[in-house]
């Protein structure tokens, strides 16, 4: 199974806001650390935020930021909202030709059991895993410059008023 070019950049803006914790991150700052557009990753905040996997803060100072916390953030979480399909052959589609062996076909099954475990591994490992087994991750994604550079600083997050 290849996963999609919109799921690595999600799951790798999430880890950009793990990484960021306790702070805003902004589209561009997030972009120019991977090499990416803006325009795509503004695309992919689109369904995080709706699964409540990002948190976006409109205005001058606004950014994006994790909407929980990075531990409780699978990769399979990820996946489930990025994916379009997880049909890994014709007869997983829908609307595919009918088979006469769909009912007992032992590809069908072995394939299904595969993609179970994937899931089931995809869900044993957290953003938090990932920049975690990354120390030098705040160095290589240009965090730690942040304030040094001029172009925006860290806005640290307030909680909202009661």
């Amino acid at each position: 199974m290849r996963l999609t070019k919109q799921t690595n950049y999600a799951v790798r803006m999430l880890m950009y806001c793990a990484a960021n914790e306790g702070y805003l991150s902004r589209i561009p700052e997030i972009a120019k650390a991977y090499g990416v557009s803006e325009l795509f990753l503004f695309k992919i905040l689109q369904p995080l935020t709706k699964a409540g996997l990002v948190e976006t803060v409109r205005g001058r100072n606004g950014g994006v930021r994790l909407g929980k916390p990075p531990t409780d953030i699978s990769l399979f979480d990820v996946v489930r909202v990025t994916e379009d399909s997880f049909a890994m052959a014709e007869c997983f589609e829908d609307g595919a030709v009918e088979c006469p062996l769909v009912d007992s076909c032992g590809l069908n099954s072995a394939l299904r059991k595969a993609l179970n475990a994937f899931f089931d591994v995809l869900a044993e490992y957290s953003i938090d895993d990932l920049v975690k087994a990354r120390p030098q991750i705040n160095f290589l994604l240009g965090l730690d410059h942040l304030d040094h550079r001029g172009i925006a600083k860290k806005m640290p997050i307030t909680a909202p008023a009661a």
